[in-house]
């Protein structure tokens, strides 16, 4: 395996997500943002919050499966959240836990959540991306 994940002493461990990944593989994918598209380009979960994030996810996953990757191989996560106040987290975590569920796989590489004005379409509330490193 070219990740492995982990929290080091002294910084807290979060449930949802490690704080540190050690890559040793050799091959970098970068994937554009992925919003909460379906295969056709229409927006899923229009204005549930819950939904985008498990779409995002299975997105992500389709990115990885196209280049032969797994969540397994995942370095890092960045989520962009359109208007993100904290009491939003029991949706976001929601829709993670429903994605884990789809995909067989809690996906808990370190991430980053940023809160936005707005994304590329006032439809979207959620943008994913995620780095993953390959042998």
């Amino acid at each position: 395996m070219t990740i492995t994940l982990m929290n080091p002493a002294g910084l807290p461990e979060v449930d949802v997500y490690r704080q540190v990944s050690v890559a040793t593989g050799s091959r970098l994918v970068f994937m554009a943002g992925q919003v909460a598209w379906d295969a056709d380009g229409t927006t899923v979960g229009v204005g549930d919050l819950a939904a985008q994030v498990e779409q995002c996810y299975l997105n992500v996953a389709t990115v990885l499966a196209g280049v032969g990757a797994t969540f397994d191989d995942v370095a890092k996560v960045t989520v962009y959240v359109v208007g993100w106040t904290p009491d939003m987290m029991p949706l976001f975590l929601e829709g993670a836990a429903r994605a884990a569920t789809r995909l067989g796989a809690t996906p808990v590489p370190p991430a980053t959540l940023i809160g936005v004005a707005a994304l590329d379409i006032p439809e979207h509330l959620v943008e994913m991306e995620a780095v993953a490193v390959l042998d």
